[in-house]
C-alpha cells in the first residue's frame, strides 16, 4: 500500500483528501502546516506528498524545496492550491488548482506512484 503525506492548513481538505485517498487504498498521513509537514518528512517513508502552496508559516514551496534538498529527494511532490499563481519554482512534479475533482486527484496519485487504476 502507498504511504501519501497530505498537508494543507484547512482541516476540510486534509480530511476529505484523506478520505478520498483512503478509500483508493492509499495509506495517508496528514499534516496541518508546513512545519509539521517538514517533520513528518523527515522521520517517515512516503511515496507521495500532496501540499497546499499557500499556507502561513512554512508554505508549500518551502515544504517542496526541503523534500529536493533531503536524500529523499525523488519523492513526488504535488502542489494542490486555490492561488496557483503563488508558485515560485518547479519542483513540484504537479500542481492540481483548487477546487480540484476527486477523480483528478486519484489520477494523479496513482499515476506518480505507479499504482494501477480501476478503471
Amino acid at each position: 500500500m502507498n504511504s501519501v503525506l497530505v498537508v494543507d492548513d484547512e482541516t476540510m481538505v486534509l480530511m476529505l483528501v484523506k478520505a478520498a485517498l483512503t478509500k483508493a487504498n492509499f495509506n495517508v498521513d496528514t499534516a496541518g502546516a508546513g512545519d509539521e509537514a517538514i517533520r513528518k518528512f523527515n522521520t517517515g517513508t512516503y511515496d507521495l506528498v500532496i501540499t497546499d502552496i499557500c499556507m502561513p508559516g512554512t508554505d508549500g514551496n518551502h515544504v517542496v524545496h526541503h523534500i529536493r534538498k533531503s536524500t529523499k529527494h525523488t519523492t513526488p511532490v504535488v502542489g494542490i492550491s486555490g492561488t496557483p499563481w503563488l508558485l515560485n519554482n518547479t519542483e513540484f512534479d504537479t500542481v492540481l488548482p483548487k477546487p480540484f475533482t476527486i477523480k483528478s486527484l486519484l489520477d494523479t496519485a496513482k499515476s506518480l506512484t505507479n499504482q494501477a487504476s480501476d478503471c
